[in-house]
């Protein structure tokens, strides 16, 4: 289980840092806010986005001690955004020890 969970999460990250590369490439986000702002599904698609922020840095702020680390993460989710979970979940699945499983994934500080 634990070996498929890593190549599911290397899969999304090398796919969505391709996607976000690519499409920053050929557009810049920042030349079109003022456009992509007046669109209703992409407010939706913010609130969304930062709702599972939320709930992915409550689940770190579990997992993790140290405050900088904490601070270093929440700034990794806010600007990379599932580039850096996929990032972070990885990270904790392989510092898992042989033997552990999802439950130690999830639930061990």
């Amino acid at each position: 289980m634990i070996t498929t969970l890593k190549v599911i999460f290397s899969t999304l990250l090398v796919w969505v840092t391709y996607i976000v590369i690519s499409t920053s490439l050929e557009n810049s986000l920042f030349k079109e806010w003022d456009f992509l702002g007046s669109i209703p599904w992409m407010r939706a698609t913010l609130w969304d986005f930062y709702a599972n922020i939320f709930i992915i840095t409550l689940w770190m702020f579990y997992k993790e001690k140290s405050i900088f680390l904490k601070i270093v993460w929440v700034i990794l989710f806010v600007c990379l955004g599932s580039i850096a979970t996929c990032a972070y979940v990885l990270i904790k699945l392989f510092k898992l020890k042989p033997g552990e499983g999802v439950k130690e994934l999830v639930g061990n500080r």
